[in-house]
């Protein structure tokens, strides 16, 4: 890992931090091409009433129109959360050539956490993956957004 690794993950750690700002689950995402930033998001499936509104689509589908292709080679996608199945369909399809990701999903991650379909050897595209970058902070921030909605729920406070 380099330091404009470091730098990329940061700018995703900030993104994800609007969206907890904006009330959506903390995942930020940061997709850059020659060391310049190409497309970025956060997490806003609830505001966009969009369940693929997840912050790596946001940033592919950014990327895409700056680039002005549906593929992405040569691009580095930094994402605070171990992407989902979906986003790691998205990914291999979009021709990402390397995925560096903060926190693992034991639940619904798709690069090793509940299944690793980046390395099944059974997709047409090999995207290098490189996890825990910021795990901690990028953990804790989801951590701390979960807690906050679990006692929100407990006391009857806004969700």
């Amino acid at each position: 890992m380099t330091d404009s690794d470091l730098d990329f993950m940061l700018r995703a750690l900030g993104l994800a931090r609007q969206g907890a700002l904006a009330g959506e689950v903390p995942v930020g995402a940061v997709l850059v091409l020659n060391n310049e930033v190409i497309g970025e998001g956060f997490n806003r499936p609830v505001a966009a009433h969009d369940p693929t509104a997840h912050a790596e689509i946001i940033a592919l589908r950014a990327g895409a129109h700056q680039s002005g292709n549906y593929r992405l080679c040569d691009t580095t996608l930094y994402v605070t959360l171990e992407p989902c199945y979906m986003c790691a369909g998205a990914i291999i399809h979009a021709r990402v050539q390397r995925l560096v990701f903060g926190a693992a999903d034991p639940k619904t991650g798709a690069a090793g956490g509940c299944f690793d379909l980046f390395g099944s050897g059974k997709v047409n595209h090999i995207v290098t993956v490189e996890s825990g970058m910021l795990a901690d902070a990028c953990g804790g921030l989801l951590r701390d957004f979960f807690r906050v909605r679990r006692q929100q729920a407990l006391t009857g406070g806004p969700a």
